[in-house]
């Protein structure tokens, strides 16, 4: 049975710098997304166009836009790369530059040529669930984040603030404190 390998990680995007390439469509969808999620997010954008809607999300986020064509001389401290164009050589280019840097890359809707997905994402205050379909099913994981959108009660933020507070008063060691917040925590998800 097939089954996903993906490592799920948090990524600070504040601490990082972020390089789509491409302002079509897709790059419009990805900085939506990625904005979204991470509102104080360091996003670079390069292409010779960008969309309208781009240029006034742009606006609300520390997002640079550059009307240029792609060139390697824009990975320069670079973290992460996108890569949203429509001419699959431009994609595979940027992929193979990044990899030649250690860059992290995604290239949209080519799975061959991901280090990364950027799945659905379910955020409710401090709560978040991201979801992978190891890009398989991206429809799927949509669907997924709209089920979890609806049964993830909008309170759950004052229940992990106050489990916070809480587990500041708890005295022990460090097993002991997770055995108590466990016993706590555990008609959460009891049926």
């Amino acid at each position: 049975m097939e089954r996903n390998n993906l490592y799920p990680i948090f990524l600070k995007t504040k601490n990082l710098q972020v390089l789509i390439v491409g302002g079509g469509f897709v790059a419009e969808e990805k900085l939506t997304f990625l904005l979204k999620s991470s509102p104080d997010a360091n996003v670079t954008i390069v292409s010779p166009m960008f969309r309208e809607g781009t240029v006034t999300l742009s606006k609300k986020g520390n997002v640079k836009l550059i009307q240029k064509k792609y060139s390697k001389k824009y990975l320069k401290g670079k973290h992460i790369v996108v890569a949203t164009t429509d001419i699959p050589k431009i994609n595979e280019t940027v992929y193979s530059h990044c990899r030649k840097r250690s860059i992290l890359v995604n290239v949209a809707d080519n799975p061959p040529y991901c280090d990364f997905y950027m799945g659905g994402i379910v955020t409710k205050g401090n709560v978040k669930v991201a979801i992978s379909t190891n890009g398989k099913s991206p429809t799927t994981a949509k669907r997924l984040r709209q089920f979890f959108e609806e049964v993830i009660p909008e309170n759950i933020d004052d229940l992990v603030k106050n489990l916070n507070e809480y587990r500041k008063t708890i005295k022990g060691d460090f097993e002991e404190k997770v055995e108590k917040l466990n016993e706590f925590t555990k008609s959460l998800v009891q049926k």
